[in-house]
């Protein structure tokens, strides 16, 4: 048997307050590229549960950019490299350059697919020209004193390329070798953003700080003029034009992407994000693009938030929106056909398994790590009980999606969660608390430091770091200890998980093995050759049956185990870039997992 990866459901674009966040879509208009972390992610435009990743990057990625041709992406990380790969098949590397000593903000290609400028925060340079196959230098980027933000090459002969920097002017460039040919510094008063050549190399346009947009000639570089002055009211982080080259977008912390008509200098369009005259920083809109070969209007904006609008001319809202993490996932929980999942920045997200998108869960989330969750129907109606490490308990009412009630505040930074019967079980520290209908019922002071938690109808398991496994009842909302100790890890135990029926208790420890023990009599060892991961086990889920367990490790790795067979592992080795931090199954044969690389990713059991 295997595991087969089946979707990925990908994270938001990584997005930074002040800086454009850049997109890119193929020449077809079938998928956008955009960074994420240490990933790069290529995900289907009409489809956005299907995604393809790149992990190749061992900094935290900044730009990608789909070649002309579609067959090629260049991207750029904070470390000044550029990775060029394959878009089309299994995302083969096909060569690593080091441009600068610092960020790439940008890159671009060159009609022919052959050339690429990188540009950023470099110390002895800003940006450099180099072939796409082989990263020979063809020209050099110079004229500017500041990083470069933005970068745009003319898709026609004769070759002409145009930076825009921090030092508030814009550099054109005659090529191929590229060169210095004039530097344009009356234009913007601030920072410049955005810079791009129409499809058809006639005119490229700048944007930036200072709210202003210019036109250029696209042969010569000579200005032609400034318009809108005054229509955006703060900074323009993004601009992309439509492929008929008569109208582009921009996007801009306004709140506000707006659609111009060059020629006329006037909006035809916008769309603005938040409520009308209420400023929301979430809102700010960081970046925009046109999808070139696609005939429905379609554009697709980034906010600060990490969120993908798509908007459609002509039609007042956005048609869709998509969410995602933007940090790690450091917590997951599965409820009926609804996973939900928390980041290390307090965000919450609801997904729809059969959909493969996310919703945020709405009202008093938490502020920053989520440590936890677990799910319950004792009421009749499925919620699900989260903490973190803002110290608080909270619910959500799985049916409705939002937080309920009012955050209990526990005190102290809780070690996990589990609830059964209309009871929650948080462990800190010392001690093991219990609370029931919103309120604490009472605790039990440990001699152990609790590490994780689990229950089933009456049982609850707490895994410490003496190593053990401490057993106990639960009556009411009164907690007995019942003496029974499960000694057989050799590491701190650091996870643990009761089959569906509670007759079977996963154990996982900190050395990255796994034991499976029997819950009724006298605790019987099921199985301690559960040894494949080779770090520290972060989650572990049983399906319907009991009869496989997976785990998640911070080795990357997930893996599925047979009680019928324990020498026998399924594997899906690098799953999660910076480590698995959760695991669940949806179905009989399908595994779901979360990670430190922000994405959710659907496993199914073969063979």
């Amino acid at each position: 048997m295997s595991l087969l990866s089946e979707a990925i459901w990908a994270p938001s674009p990584t997005t930074s307050r002040g800086q454009p966040t850049p997109l890119s879509s193929d020449p077809k208009g079938e998928r956008i590229a955009y960074a994420s972390n240490k990933s790069i992610f290529l995900r289907s435009i009409n489809n956005p549960s299907i995604s393809k990743q790149y992990t190749q990057h061992t900094a935290s990625t900044t730009v990608a950019r789909f070649s002309p041709s579609g067959f090629y992406v260049a991207s750029g990380d904070e470390s000044g490299t550029v990775r060029v790969w394959d878009a089309q098949g299994e995302g083969s590397t096909k060569g690593e350059y080091h441009i600068i000593a610092g960020r790439i903000n940008d890159l671009a290609w060159d009609g022919d697919s052959q050339r690429i400028i990188a540009v950023g925060n470099g110390k002895e340079r800003f940006g450099h020209c180099i072939t796409a196959d082989s990263g020979n230098s063809v020209g050099e980027v110079s004229g500017h004193s500041s990083q470069i933000n933005s970068v745009s090459i003319r898709q026609q002969r004769p070759l002409r390329a145009v930076t825009g920097s921090d030092d508030t002017s814009l550099v054109f460039y005659h090529g191929a070798p590229f060169k210095f040919n004039t530097s344009l510094r009356a234009q913007h008063k601030g920072f410049v953003f955005g810079t791009a050549f129409a499809p058809d190399g006639s005119v490229f346009a700048s944007v930036g700080a200072d709210k202003k947009i210019w036109l250029y000639d696209g042969r010569t570089g000579d200005p032609k003029g400034q318009i809108g002055e005054g229509v955006h009211t703060g900074s323009i982080f993004g601009i992309s034009w439509a492929k008929d080259s008569k109208r582009f977008v921009t996007a801009s912390a306004d709140q506000t992407v707006r659609i111009w008509d060059p020629e006329a200098g006037k909006v035809i369009q916008t769309w603005r994000m938040g409520e009308e005259g209420t400023p929301s920083i979430p809102d700010q809109q960081m970046g925009v693009v046109w999808p070139a070969g696609r005939s429905d209007g379609l554009v697709i904006s980034v906010d600060l938030a990490g969120n993908l609008n798509y908007f459609c001319e002509g039609t007042p809202n956005p048609t869709r929106v998509v969410r995602g993490h933007q940090k790690g996932v450091t917590a997951a929980g599965i409820s009926g056909s609804t996973l939900f999942t928390g980041s290390y920045d307090g965000r919450v997200l609801a997904w729809d398994t059969s959909a493969g998108v996310a919703e945020r869960v709405e009202g008093d989330s938490h502020s920053n790590y989520v440590a936890g969750f677990s799910a319950s129907d004792a009421k009749g109606q499925p919620e699900v009980y989260s903490v973190g490490w803002d110290d608080t308990l909270r619910s959500i009412s799985v049916a409705n999606r939002i937080f309920t009630g009012t955050a209990q505040s526990l005190g102290f930074q809780p070690k996990g969660v589990a609830a059964a019967a209309g009871v929650v079980l948080v462990p800190s520290a010392d001690s093991i608390h219990v609370f029931s209908k919103g309120n604490k019922a009472g605790s039990l002071t440990v001699k152990y430091t609790p590490t994780c938690i689990a229950v089933h109808g009456s049982t609850v398991a707490v895994g410490g770091d003496d190593k053990l496994v401490h057993v106990y009842t639960l009556a009411g909302s009164d907690l007995k200890d019942t003496g029974t100790e499960l000694r057989r890890a050799t590491a701190a135990i650091s996870a643990l998980a009761f089959s569906a029926t509670g007759e079977k208790l996963a154990v996982g420890a900190g050395n990255g093995k796994v034991y499976a023990y029997e819950t009724s009599g006298d605790w019987r060892l099921i199985t301690d050759r559960w040894s494949a991961h080779t770090a520290r086990i972060t989650c572990l889920a049983w399906d319907r049956t009991g009869n496989f367990a997976a785990s998640g490790s911070l080795d990357t790795n997930v893996m599925v185990w047979s009680v019928e067979e324990p020498g026998k592992r399924i594997k899906a080795l690098n799953s999660h870039k910076d480590g698995v931090t959760g695991v669940a199954w949806e179905k009989a044969d399908t595994v779901l997992s979360t990670g430190g690389d922000a994405s959710v990713k659907v496993w199914k059991l073969a063979g």
